[in-house]
C-alpha cells in the first residue's frame, strides 16, 4: 500500500475558516489539472469547470449558497454539460454524470490538500441563480462548488451529530 496516499486521504479536512491570502493561478491550475485524472464514465468528459476568483463574484456566489460557510478566495464550480449527456443517449435518470461529479470532487479536494490549500465542497446553493451569476449556457448546470483558500488557524469544530453510527456499523460483509 502507498502510505502517502492513505495519509493524504486521512489528513484532508473540510476547511470552514479561510484566510484572505490569495490562491495563486498556478495553484488553481494544479488543482484543476487533477480533475482530468478522475474516473469518468466511458472517459466522455461530460463536465465543465468554472473558476471564480473575482471577489465581487465570489460574494455573489456566497449570497446564493447557504451551504458556503467559509469565505473562499477561489471556487471551482463543477458542472454537467447536459447537451453532451443527451448527445450520448443517456436518460435523464442515469446516475453516471452525478457519480462523475463525485469522483471529480474527491480528486479536486485531494489535489488541493496535496499542495497545501484548504478546500471544502458545497452542495447547498441555488443552481438557477448560480448559473445566472456565472452567465452559463442553459445546457451546462452547476452541481457542486469546491471552495479554495488557505486554512485559518483555529478552525470551527466539525459537525458531529449525536447518535451517529460507528464506522463498523456502516459496513456489511457479504454473506455466504
Amino acid at each position: 500500500m502507498n502510505d502517502a496516499v492513505l495519509h493524504a486521504i486521512r489528513a484532508r479536512r473540510v476547511a470552514r475558516a479561510l484566510t484572505d491570502a490569495p490562491v495563486e493561478r498556478d495553484q488553481l491550475r494544479a488543482v484543476l489539472d487533477s480533475a482530468r485524472y478522475a474516473p469518468h464514465a466511458g472517459n466522455r468528459r461530460l463536465h465543465r469547470y468554472v473558476v471564480v476568483t473575482r471577489p465581487s463574484l465570489l460574494r455573489a456566489v456566497r449570497m446564493v449558497s447557504p451551504g458556503m460557510l467559509q469565505r473562499p478566495m477561489a471556487a471551482i464550480v463543477v458542472c454537467v454539460d447536459w447537451a453532451k449527456v443527451h448527445g450520448y443517449g443517456f436518460s435523464p435518470a442515469n446516475p453516471g454524470p452525478y457519480i462523475d461529479v463525485g469522483t471529480a470532487a474527491a480528486t479536486l479536494l485531494l489535489a488541493a490538500h496535496s499542495i497545501g490549500l484548504a478546500a471544502g465542497p458545497v452542495t447547498s446553493f441555488s443552481r438557477i441563480a448560480l448559473a445566472t451569476i456565472l452567465n452559463m449556457p442553459a445546457e451546462v448546470r452547476p452541481e457542486l462548488i469546491i471552495c479554495l483558500g488557505h486554512a485559518a488557524t483555529g478552525q470551527p469544530p466539525g459537525m458531529r451529530r449525536q447518535g451517529q453510527p460507528r464506522w463498523d456499523d456502516l459496513i456489511q460483509w457479504e454473506r455466504g
